[in-house]
């Protein structure tokens, strides 16, 4: 069995996760840990028994060193990935960057690029396209069974996590905008945004000049398909009614993804209207809880990551170039926010 010898740039909120994961895969052995804080190394070496023949270090350089490194796995602030990836995928390194691959998207596609020069897999964490439950809502959409479609919405809200880096946009809409271009088979041609600012009005998102300082808290997103479907999205870290839900409305009927559901996260809401003369009669209303497949989406990326090294072949589903795709979206809804809301025609998605 081929043994892939894997790195992990980060271990905070979320790489924590990343590094579960690959030292439980069975075809992937983590030879090296780096993150900035010595204590955050000592408490994971801890919680998950490391062998001492796991490098634990602070700096990203003494990596270059573990012999015969297969792929690196970075979960860092978004403002260090081009760097880090740049480097990894020119020292003969597959990559797996979590979300966004970087903020600006001339980075992602000079990545993209490099990563097809040197024959390597880089791969973004687009966890959601993972999920078990947007797979199955996939297939209903396409499948015609909500009739003509009419419009989507979204809404994502909490109480924090609240970043210094990037903006409620940055860190919120790239997961329900992966959802809607996944489930609809196409990318917006058109974004329109609205923001407010409460926490962090002397703050910019790093590594940009805006002229506009603060950091969005809260946001509401509009995206326009080719075909003219809009999308509708409400994003906010400082609202405790925590929601994850997410739907496409149809002539025929409604699919909703709700992760806080108690009963089921994928729900086909079947209706229609009958017209009699002047009026309009709701018919054939039932709802269908759809089963889905069991199994965490982030091991489903982590298996689909070394399953695209072994078979040398980019994943069709979050590659660097939906990656770079969905940078250049949240890049044109920046300029939007910016602008106080101006419509922005996205010419190159």
């Amino acid at each position: 069995m081929t043994n892939i010898k894997l790195a992990v740039i980060g271990v905070g909120r979320w790489g924590v996760h990343l590094l579960r994961n690959f030292l439980a895969h069975p075809q992937v052995s983590v030879v090296a840990v780096v993150d900035h804080h010595p204590a955050r190394l000592a408490a994971i070496k801890q919680e998950f028994d490391l062998d001492e023949n796991v490098l634990l270090t602070t700096e990203w350089e003494s990596v270059k060193q573990v012999a015969e490194l297969t792929a690196v796995a970075i979960a860092t602030p978004a403002t260090t990935h081009y760097a880090l990836i740049k480097d990894a995928l020119q020292l003969g390194y597959h990559v797996l960057a979590e979300k966004p691959l970087t903020l600006h998207p001339e980075e992602c596609q000079e990545l993209c690029q490099l990563a097809e020069y040197q024959q390597l897999i880089l791969m973004v964490d687009h966890t959601y396209l993972f999920h078990p439950a947007v797979e199955r809502g996939e297939t209903v959409v396409q499948s015609g069974q909500l009739g003509a479609l009419r419009y989507g919405y979204a809404t994502r809200t909490h109480l924090g996590p609240v970043r210094q880096d990037v903006d409620a946009l940055w860190d919120l809409a790239i997961h329900d905008i992966a959802i809607f271009n996944n489930w609809l088979g196409e990318l917006p041609v058109k974004v329109q945004v609205t923001g407010s600012v409460w926490l962090q009005e002397n703050r910019k998102i790093e590594g940009t000049t805006t002229e506009n300082p603060g950091l969005a808290d809260l946001v509401w997103v509009t995206l326009t398909y080719p075909n003219q479907f809009q999308a509708y999205i409400h994003l906010c870290w400082l609202n405790p009614d925590k929601q994850r839900r997410l739907g496409i409305v149809g002539s025929k009927g409604s699919l909703i993804f709700d992760e806080m559901s108690s009963v089921s996260p994928l729900t086909l809401m079947h209706g229609e209207f009958s017209q009699q003369e002047n009026l309009f009669i709701p018919v054939n209303q039932k709802q269908e809880v759809l089963e889905i497949e069991k199994g965490e989406p982030l091991q489903k990326v982590c298996d689909c990551f070394v399953v695209s090294i072994l078979q040398n072949t980019p994943s069709v589903v979050s590659s660097g170039w939906v990656g770079r795709e969905l940078v250049e979206i949240l890049t044109a809804l920046t300029t939007s926010l910016q602008q106080g809301g101006k419509s922005i025609t996205i010419t190159n998605p």
